[in-house]
Parts: structure tokens; C-alpha cells; sequence
């Protein structure tokens, strides 16, 4: 299981992006911000980490991950008037298809930040009472 400390401090690094740069630059220049506060908060990161994508088991192709974190959390970056369900399917299907338990979805285009953590459905964590019945 994900401990939130580390999602909280992920949030907390794209907050302060957007404190300082508001709403209304491109994608790219959120992730060139977001790569450089979460290097000053210590945390380790991959950016367009490159993961396959598998269909019954085939290897079919590869996505780019914007962002994974400490080998824990996919974090995917938008910059875009306002998020949608079609953006939140994305991320879901990321997680299955990279095997990861959680991710953040991160919207600087809108006036206030906005972020939704985003669980992997098929990956459930184990529960430690239910093994010693």
C-alpha cells in the first residue's frame, strides 16, 4: 500500500508549480516546473518513462509515463481548461497497463489546481487480518 505522505508531497510540488506560474502555459513547461520541484523535495523520479503495454499478455506497444515517482505513483500532467472522465479512463487504464496501485492526474490549465488520485482496481492490496483466519 502507498503511503499518502508521498502523494501528499507530490501534490504539494504541483501546487506550488502553479502558485508560482498560474494557468495557461503548454504542458511541457508544467513538466520542465514540476521535474524541478520534485527535485527539490527530494524525490526520486523518472520523466516519460517509457512502460509496455500488454494485451493478453503480448507486449503490443509502449506509452511514456509523464512522470513516475519513487517507483510508486504515475503521475500524468494536463494543461487543459478542465479535466474530464475521458482523462480520468486514461489514467486508470495506465495504471492497469503499467501494473502500478495508484497515480495522480494533474491539471495545471485550470484557474485553481486540480488532481485526482486515481487507484488501480485490479491491484488490491492484501489485507494482513484476513491471512491469519
Amino acid at each position: 500500500m502507498i503511503d499518502d505522505k508521498l502523494t501528499y508531497q507530490i501534490i504539494g510540488c504541483a501546487l506550488e508549480v502553479h502558485k508560482i506560474l498560474g494557468n495557461g502555459f503548454q504542458e511541457v513547461i508544467y513538466q520542465r516546473c514540476f521535474a524541478l520541484e520534485l527535485e527539490s523535495a527530494g524525490l526520486s523520479f523518472g520523466r516519460e518513462v517509457e512502460q509496455p503495454i500488454y494485451y493478453r499478455g503480448v507486449d503490443v506497444g509502449t506509452r511514456r509515463a509523464d512522470f513516475i515517482v519513487a517507483n510508486q505513483v504515475v503521475v500524468e500532467l494536463k494543461a487543459l481548461t478542465a479535466l474530464e472522465e475521458v482523462h480520468i479512463a486514461q489514467a486508470k487504464n495506465y495504471l492497469v497497463a503499467y501494473d502500478f496501485e495508484i497515480g495522480l492526474l494533474i491539471n495545471f490549465g485550470a484557474s485553481s489546481l486540480e488532481y485526482r488520485r486515481i487507484f488501480n482496481d485490479k491491484k488490491k492490496p492484501v489485507n494482513p487480518r484476513a491471512s491469519r483466519r
